[in-house]
């Protein structure tokens, strides 16, 4: 009955009353154009429907005098009369057929005195040259007047009206008429359920074994809330995805909508927020009104950071009242409702050290369910999700894949693959085999090879020299990554570049990180020492080494003049380093004498196996692409054998075989 747009009495109180027709804002715009229309030609009588133009009064009298009028008309208010032209003489006059003026064509002249009108065309008729008649124009009509003055008026706000639902639409607001700019504060939530239901499910989600357990538990929760309550649980409230982009913090979500069996609203925090005042805090109270009503019941929030930021301690600093607004009445709300009402928030960051602490606390979000990069076990997991739809080798190695890829995401592990099948299509395959997937890699990691790019015998040679010297130096510091394959041929913004597979390491050693510095500057090393000059290729080593190396002193404690110190500083607004000038220098100059050990460290390998450096890298100039067993060939066994190189020599060899 509340919904009854027509009152007590109206068609749904009284079915069989009259049935009235549902009021539609076409009609409004309707109405006005056809008024406007009658006005229009109504008030301006003949305008339109004929041929008209200017003259001067000294072409009017000539005209008259040629015998061309057929009447003369005088418009006393706006000094102007109207001649009309006898059809016979329309070409004299006009410079055309009759047909192209219409019928009645006249000409619009201003003149001087009526006086002297009626006295030349009174002389004219004398001469029986003029012998049409002379009226008088009535002054305009009222509406016509009134068309003048408000038309522009109400011609824009008509528009204005039109806009403005148009905006509502687009805002969430989906009532007809005037209604739908009341709908701006109604929450822009898209709602799954059994009717709307989603098609990703658990078994699309691979590794993240943990955080999907949690979440399965959050589901199970919700199908079976008796089981918990029983023993005197509680509901979780709130469960906060965290983790690095590309993981599948939304993907879980999916998967949760899919699986739940409940009604689940999505919604990114940035909804949240709009130009209105007041707009995010009505659509938080809409939003959960909804969830409430239809409990059992999920909400997720995705990228929440985009309203839940830390609210400042100094207003003047850049604060933003309406989404702070907006948090708060988020706040309100998540600790607003019932312990075992139902609805559970899910919300989805990637930035959580910028939320706000009262966010986070015991009763909004009980769990922080973190969302970490796959391990190895992991990306072969997920790797056999992507494969599915692809058509792949029989011979496919997916445990290399997975060992390729150290540092991918869910969602750069997808791009390999679909990266690999274009590689694939493109050379006309019928299926994609390995190398389609280690060049997929290779696209995603360096960039576009550049095979066109112009270099000089000296730069080609300076080139490889330094990546011979990354080479070396890695196939000789037993905490280096293995080596995969060196290139000289230029990807992206690279002249060169070194691919190793590195060991997955839960924690590193210092003797690990000098190793890794020692074999960054293993380029400039190598120009250094057998081309007696350096260049600005080694820019991105350089930047490398001094962060690993600053990392190490300031952060990690591995330094001997500062020692077991973490300077490492989590605040977003600290306009202070968190230690003194003094400190500073002693870090700056520490870091100094650790790359600086590490730079002649490098040299003296180099010189030491100089014969084999040099081999390597006339080696590299000739074929632009060496690999592994290349450099095992020239400088032997590696010393310290890994597992990663293992599986790599294996593979190696199955391909040679």
């Amino acid at each position: 009955m509340a919904n009854n747009p027509y009152g007590g009495n109206g068609p749904k109180n009284n079915p069989e009353g009259p049935k009235m027709p549902k009021f539609n804002i076409n009609w409004l715009y309707t109405i006005i154009i056809v008024v406007l229309a009658v006005l229009f030609f109504s008030g301006g009588g003949e305008m339109g429907k004929t041929a008209s133009q200017e003259a001067t009064y000294s072409d009017f009298k000539k005209f008259v005098a040629n015998g061309y009028a057929s009447k003369v008309v005088i418009n006393k208010k706006d000094s102007e009369l109207k001649m009309y032209v006898k059809p016979e003489n329309v070409r004299q006059v006009f410079k055309t057929a009759a047909k192209q003026v219409g019928p009645n064509p006249y000409l619009r002249v201003n003149y001087g005195s009526v006086d002297q009108v009626e006295e030349f065309l009174n002389h004219q008729q004398t001469l029986k040259k003029f012998n049409g008649s002379l009226d008088y124009e009535a002054p305009s009509s009222g509406f016509y007047e009134v068309l003048i003055t408000f038309g522009p008026t109400i011609l824009f706000i008509a528009i204005w009206i039109f806009l403005i639902r148009r905006m509502s639409r687009g805002m969430g607001g989906g009532g007809g008429g005037m209604g739908g700019i009341f709908n701006v504060g109604k929450s822009k939530a898209q709602e799954y359920g059994k009717d709307n239901p989603h098609d990703i499910t658990f078994k699309d989600v691979a590794g993240q074994e943990g955080a999907k357990q949690e979440v399965q538990e959050i589901v199970e929760f919700l199908k079976n809330p008796k089981k918990y309550t029983d023993l005197g649980g509680k509901i979780p409230k709130g469960a906060l995805l965290v983790g690095p982009p590309g993981t599948g913090k939304t993907l879980l979500a999916k998967a949760v909508a899919g699986e739940a069996g409940v009604p689940f609203f999505s919604m990114s925090g940035s909804d949240f927020v709009e130009m209105f005042v007041g707009v995010g805090a009505s659509r938080v109270r809409d939003l959960f009104t909804k969830a409430k009503a239809k409990a059992p019941s999920i909400v997720f929030i995705d990228e929440i950071d985009a309203v839940g930021r830390a609210r400042s301690n100094h207003p003047g600093m850049g604060g933003n009242d309406e989404r702070e607004n907006t948090l708060n009445a988020l706040l309100t709300e998540m600790d607003g409702f019932g312990t075992n009402s139902g609805v559970i928030i899910l919300a989805a960051t990637n930035r959580v050290d910028m939320l706000d602490k009262a966010l986070l606390r015991a009763g909004r979000f009980d769990r922080e369910i973190h969302v970490e990069l796959p391990d190895l076990n992991e990306r072969k997991a997920i790797f056999g999700v992507h494969l599915r739809p692809v058509k792949i080798d029989k011979n496919l190695d997916i445990e290399l894949l997975a060992r390729q890829t150290p540092g991918f995401s869910g969602a750069d592990i997808a791009n390999v693959c679909n990266e690999a099948a274009l590689i694939a299509a493109r050379a006309d395959k019928k299926c994609v085999e390995m190398q389609d997937f280690l060049s997929a890699v290779d696209r995603i990691i360096g960039g576009l090879e550049k095979k066109t790019k112009v270099m000089t015998a000296e730069e080609k040679k300076a080139i490889a020299y330094h990546e011979a010297g990354h080479a070396t130096i890695s196939w000789f510091c037993q905490y280096a990554n293995p080596l995969v394959k060196v290139t000289i041929v230029p990807r992206g913004r690279a002249l060169g570049a070194a691919w190793y597979l590195p060991e997955e390491r839960q924690i590193t050693t210092k003797e690990a990180m000098l190793d890794e510095i020692c074999a960054l500057l293993g380029g400039r090393a190598a120009e250094d020492v057998f081309l007696g000059r350096i260049s600005t290729g080694a820019m991105n080593d350089l930047e490398r080494s001094t962060k690993a190396a600053y990392s190490m002193v300031a952060y990690a404690g591995m330094s001997d003049t500062l020692p077991n110190i973490c300077y490492y500083n989590q605040q977003e607004y600290s306009f202070s380093k968190p230690y003194s000038d003094t400190t500073a220098q002693q870090i700056d100059q520490e870091v100094l004498r650790m790359i600086n050990q590490q730079y002649q460290r490098a040299k003296a390998i180099l010189e030491e196996h100089s014969e084999g450096h040099n081999a390597l890298a006339q080696l590299l100039i000739e074929r632009e692409v060496i690999f592994a067993e290349d450099v095992e060939k020239i400088f032997g066994k590696r010393p310290w054998a890994s597992r990663s190189e293992e599986i790599l020599n294996d593979e190696q060899t199955n391909e040679t075989t």
